[in-house]
């Protein structure tokens, strides 16, 4: 049985060039981030959201022009008993 999440995803970038150019191909494909978001949470399982959450930040840092990238994940479906919130973990990476 699959478990649903929440993945909230911060990049820093430099976004004068498309500001400036009005391009979009001056900044960064936000499809494109939630397209590989998608990929890697419908992946191989994971067993621990430490892990999902480092993955995330790694590929999207090795693949989109950014410095950092904050990933915060939550388990939207978690088989706690007694638990009412929702448990979850936020990382940072820079280059």
């Amino acid at each position: 049985m699959g478990v649903w999440f929440s993945v909230d995803v911060d990049m820093e970038a430099d976004l004068g060039p498309a500001a400036a150019s009005d391009d979009v191909r001056a900044t960064v494909d936000y499809g494109a981030v939630a397209a590989r978001v998608v990929e890697i949470g419908t992946g191989p399982t994971v067993h621990l959201l430490e892990r999902l959450a480092s993955t995330i930040a790694q590929r999207i840092l090795g693949e989109f022009p950014c410095a950092s990238v904050r990933v915060r994940l939550r388990k939207l479906t978690a088989p706690l008993a007694g638990v009412h919130a929702t448990p979850g973990v936020e990382i940072t990476r820079r280059r």
